[in-house]
C-alpha cells in the first residue's frame, strides 16, 4: 500500500483559481479506484472557502511553526468528501483574506504552508511514504522534507504546472524563514534569489509535469523562465504526464448548467446555442459557425497574435464569443471588437463556470492558441462537450490536440506551429472551409465524438512513479 500525501495550493470542489485545482481535485479520485493507493490532500484553509464547506470541517488540533525566529500558530482541520479525507492549514494571519493570490507576501504566506504541513505530519493518523507537491506554493515543504526527514525513507515527487510562477524572494530573508545552517541555501537559491520552484527541483526525488511536450520544452531556454540548467541537470528524473479531466464533472449529457443535454447531436448543440446568444444578445445565425474563446485575458493565451488578424476573419460568415478578464489591453480590445460587429460578436468580460459550460456546449469550435501551454485542459473539455479545437502546437496541446488531415480522414481538431498571427489566421479559414463541407465536417466530428481524455491512463502512469519509488517507510 502506498500512502500517499498531495499538497497544494488550491483543489476543487473546495478552492479554485484555474486548472491546478481541477488536476488536485481530479487525480486523487482516479487513483483511488487503484487498491494499493491510498491518496490524502492538504491544503490551505482560505477564508474564501464557501461556508459550505466550512461547516463540515472537523477540528483536529493546533501547534506552533516556527518561521525563523517568529513563532506562527497553525489549526489544522479534516473533512471527507467522495471516500478522500482532506486537511487544512488555518493561520488567520496569513489565510483571512480576500483571494488566495496576489498578495506581497506570497512567499512568505506558502513557506508558513510548507512548514505547516511538515509540522502536521506529527499530527495526523497517516504516515505518508511519498509526499507529492503541485507547483511553487509547495516547493518549500518539499525541500524540507528532503533536509528534515520527518518520517525517514519518505520519497518526494514535485510537479510543474506553470514553469512561469516560481515564488521569487529576495534571498537575504533566509534567515527569517528558517532555522536552519546556511549550508541548505544552495539548495534553495537561483540566480541571486530565493527560489520556491527551483528548491523543490533540486530535493524532490522525481519531477513530473503535466504533458510530454512541455516536459521536453521547459529543458530549453525559451520555455524554461532561466530553470533549464537545473532540469537538464534532472532531465533523467523528469516525467512528463498529460492530465485528463474528470468526465463525470464535464459530461454534456448531464451537465445541469446547460440548457439543452446531448451526446453528440449537433441538433441539441444548435438548440444551446439559441438560448445562449437570446441570453446574452447576440443574434443567432443558424448557418454561421461559431467561434468561441474561454480564457484568462493575459499575453501568453495567443491574444496578441488575436488583435492581428480577427477584424480580418469577421469579414466571413462567421461569429465569435469571448468569455474571460484580464489585463486591460484585452478587455479593452474585445469590447470593442464587439460593438463594432454588433451581429457577429460578443465579450463576456466576466468569468462564471456555468456561462463556460454553455459555450462550450454551444460553439462549433474553440479557440486556444497559446504563446505556452503545460498542458491546458480547456481544449479537453471542448472534445468532450464535441466542440472543435484550434490550438498552436505548444506543450500539452501538441500532444492532445491533432490536426484534422483531409487524405487519411485524421486528426481531432486543428493547429499551427509557428507563434505567428497569419497562421492562425490560414489555420481559422482552413476550418472554415471543413466546416463547409459536409463530408470533411462529419468526418471530424466523428474524430472528436472517439476523443477520450480521462484520467484513467495518466493516473495509471503515476501509480508506476509511484511504486518505482518503493519507499521503505520508517516511522519517525
Amino acid at each position: 500500500m502506498n500512502n500517499i500525501l498531495f499538497v497544494a495550493s488550491e483543489c476543487t470542489p473546495f478552492i479554485k483559481t484555474g486548472g491546478l485545482a481541477d488536476v488536485v481535485g481530479s487525480l486523487p479520485q482516479a487513483l483511488r479506484q487503484y487498491e494499493k493507493q491510498e491518496v490524502r490532500v492538504i491544503l490551505p484553509l482560505y477564508d474564501e472557502m464557501d461556508e459550505e464547506w466550512k461547516d463540515q470541517l472537523e477540528y483536529l488540533c493546533s501547534f506552533d511553526v516556527q518561521l525563523g525566529w517568529r513563532t506562527q500558530e497553525a489549526h489544522l482541520f479534516t473533512l471527507t468528501y467522495n471516500k478522500i479525507i482532506y486537511y487544512f492549514i488555518s493561520n488567520d494571519y496569513y489565510f483571512t483574506r480576500k483571494g488566495i493570490y496576489g498578495y506581497y507576501d506570497d512567499g512568505e504566506r506558502f513557506v508558513f504552508f510548507s512548514h505547516a504541513v511538515i509540522e502536521s505530519l506529527k499530527y495526523i493518523d497517516y504516515k505518508p511514504q511519498i509526499l507529492h507537491g503541485h507547483d511553487w506554493q509547495t516547493g518549500i515543504a518539499i525541500a524540507l522534507a528532503n533536509i528534515l526527514q520527518p518520517i525517514k525513507n519518505m520519497k518526494t515527487i514535485f510537479t510543474i504546472h506553470n514553469i512561469k510562477y516560481q515564488g521569487v524572494m529576495p534571498l537575504d530573508i533566509y534567515e527569517d524563514f528558517f532555522r536552519m545552517g546556511r549550508e541548505h541555501i544552495s539548495g534553495l537559491e537561483w540566480d541571486g534569489m530565493l527560489n520556491c520552484l527551483k528548491s523543490a527541483l533540486f530535493h524532490a526525488d522525481k519531477i513530473t509535469t503535466v504533458s510530454p511536450s512541455y516536459a521536453d520544452e521547459i529543458k530549453d531556454p525559451y520555455y524554461s523562465e532561466g530553470l533549464h540548467p537545473m532540469l537538464l541537470n534532472r532531465a533523467d528524473d523528469l516525467v512528463g504526464v498529460i492530465n485528463g479531466i474528470d468526465t463525470r464533472e464535464y459530461n454534456p449529457s448531464s451537465d445541469p448548467s446547460i440548457f439543452m443535454n446531448y451526446r453528440s447531436a449537433r441538433s441539441k448543440k444548435r438548440e444551446n446555442r439559441m438560448h445562449l446568444q437570446q441570453q446574452i444578445g447576440l443574434s443567432y445565425k443558424e448557418e454561421s459557425p461559431l467561434y468561441v474563446i474561454i480564457t484568462r485575458l493575459v499575453e501568453q493565451k495567443g491574444l496578441h497574435l488575436v488583435q492581428h488578424i480577427l477584424d480580418e476573419f469577421l469579414n466571413q460568415d462567421i461569429q465569435f464569443i469571448v468569455l474571460g478578464t484580464g489585463e486591460k489591453e484585452f478587455e479593452g480590445y474585445f469590447a470593442d471588437i464587439a460593438y463594432r460587429y454588433p451581429e457577429k460578436a460578443a465579450a463576456l468580460l466576466t468569468f462564471d463556470e456555468g456561462l463556460a459550460r454553455q459555450l462550450y456546449a454551444s460553439a462549433d469550435f474553440f479557440l486556444m492558441p497559446s504563446k505556452f501551454e503545460p498542458c491546458g485542459l480547456s481544449q479537453l473539455i471542448a472534445l468532450q462537450y464535441k466542440t472543435v479545437p484550434i490550438v498552436r502546437e505548444t506543450g500539452g496541446l501538441k500532444d492532445t490536440i491533432h490536426p484534422y488531415n483531409e487524405l487519411t480522414g485524421d486528426g481531432n481538431g486543428f493547429s499551427f506551429t509557428n507563434y505567428n498571427a497569419h497562421d492562425l489566421l490560414n489555420v481559422l479559414n482552413y476550418s472554415l472551409e471543413i466546416f463547409n463541407n459536409p463530408s470533411e465536417w462529419q468526418q471530424l466530428l466523428k474524430n472528436v465524438n472517439k476523443s477520450q481524455f480521462s484520467w484513467k491512463e495518466s493516473a495509471h502512469q503515476y501509480v508506476t512513479i509511484y511504486e518505482s519509488l518503493s519507499p521503505e517507510l520508517v516511522y519517525g
